[in-house]
Formats: C-alpha cells, sequence, structure tokens
C-alpha cells in the first residue's frame, strides 16, 4: 500500500498543471459550451414537442 501511494506521489510530480490564466480560460470554455449544449436541446425538444402536438 505504501508503495502505492509513493508511485501516486511521484508520478504526481511530474503533472503539468495548468496555470491560472488557463485554467481560468478552460473553465469559461466549458461553462460556454455547457449552456451552449442546454439550450440546444431545449430549443430541440420544445420543437419536437411542437410537432407532436399538432399530429
Amino acid at each position: 500500500m505504501f508503495s502505492f501511494l509513493k508511485d501516486v506521489s511521484r508520478e504526481m510530480r511530474k503533472v503539468s498543471w495548468p496555470k491560472s490564466n488557463e485554467l481560468t480560460r478552460y473553465t469559461i470554455i466549458v461553462i460556454l459550451t455547457v449552456v451552449f449544449v442546454s439550450i440546444y436541446f431545449t430549443v430541440l425538444d420544445l420543437g419536437i414537442t411542437q410537432i407532436l402536438e399538432r399530429i
């Protein structure tokens, strides 16, 4: 168990962590993507609902 934790610690030191400005940029991109996809599927769902109600 301790050997595993040592290996994890050693590997985590090798990780290239994003800088603050990169992290902010990536976070904004993810939030905008989620908002866009949510709006897209909401409009798609409303459109399908309207079509099915007219049938």
